[in-house]
């Protein structure tokens, strides 16, 4: 009389006709839902469900047959709720072969070789250790919702970048305090080199200039007074107003920090070798931020 959930890779038209025309005469209460993930992931993705629900992992390549399963082989879960795009499965119950399997985990992560691998990894660790958290969003119309949608998509990627390599002191303050870090210690013999060197050291000041710029205030001025304030301290452009950036709650993820220095890098040395480009000119109401002024 208990309800029925499968989970496969892909069922056949003819199988599934069987299922629902069972499922309509009331005999048993069946769910079919397509296994998350493709390829060798979506193997491991099933093996994790399997422990998690205490049920076996049937495979062609463990020589096993649907024909041949038992009431033993099938596995328990708390609740499931299916969508149209989504399958949730929610478990309370804890076994040694469940956290055997979050310590293999934890290995892989430690061993992964590329980002996409560790991804996947720590979502199926964060999975299996009930590190999962759903976000319900509403709004009043589809345009509010699709905003809100992605301001939490940015808050959630930004948490994990934290995460992952810690956070700086925001509002462009972290790349001043590397500017008056590198001023004067990156020096070339080289005239040429010794140009590039500091525009390149300079340009760290650019994002506070730009971010106080945008909320109306002298991005020269803002610059000046930034690189007189002592460690974490900087402006805050919503007060119009200098603290500490750690205690306000300012603060970036450090990865965000420096891929933001790496693709303006990337960006500049393209523009560097290419002969041409189309820009559109605008009015610059608070004239040109002269790089060469800060000291």
């Amino acid at each position: 009389s208990r309800p029925l959930l499968i989970v496969a890779e892909a069922v056949e038209n003819e199988v599934l006709g069987v299922l629902v025309a069972n499922k309509l005469r009331g005999t048993f209460n069946v769910v079919v839902t397509n296994a998350p993930g493709f390829g060798d992931n979506q193997k491991e993705m099933l093996q994790d469900i399997a422990v998690l629900t205490k049920a076996n992992f049937v495979s062609k390549e463990l020589n096993m047959k649907l024909a041949d399963l038992k009431m033993d082989d099938l596995g328990n879960i708390n609740k499931a709720i299916i969508k149209k795009d989504n399958t949730t499965l929610i478990s309370n119950s804890k076994s040694p072969e469940l956290e055997k399997r979050i310590q293999v985990l934890k290995t892989q992560i430690k061993n992964a070789t590329s980002d996409y691998e560790t991804k996947n990894l720590q979502e199926r660790l964060a999975k299996l250790s009930g590190g999962v958290a759903l976000i319900k969003v509403g709004a009043a119309t589809d345009t509010e919702l699709k905003d809100k949608k992605l301001r939490i998509e940015d808050a959630l990627n930004a948490t994990k970048a934290a995460i992952t390599e810690g956070i700086v002191v925001g509002g462009g303050k972290a790349l001043v305090e590397v500017y008056q870090e590198l001023k004067d210690t990156l020096v070339s013999d080289n005239k040429e080199v010794q140009q590039g060197i500091d525009v390149v050291v300079k340009s760290l000041l650019v994002p506070t200039y730009q971010i106080a710029y945008n909320a109306g205030f002298s991005g020269k001025d803002v610059v000046k007074q930034q690189l007189l304030q002592p460690l974490n301290f900087g402006f805050n452009a919503k007060e119009g107003k200098y603290v500490c950036l750690l205690k306000e709650g300012i603060i970036d993820p450090t990865k965000v920090t420096r891929q933001a220095v790496l693709n303006a890098a990337s960006i500049s040395a393209l523009m560097i070798t290419t002969e041409a480009a189309v820009v559109s000119l605008k009015e610059n109401k608070d004239n040109n931020f002269d790089l060469g002024t800060q000291e």
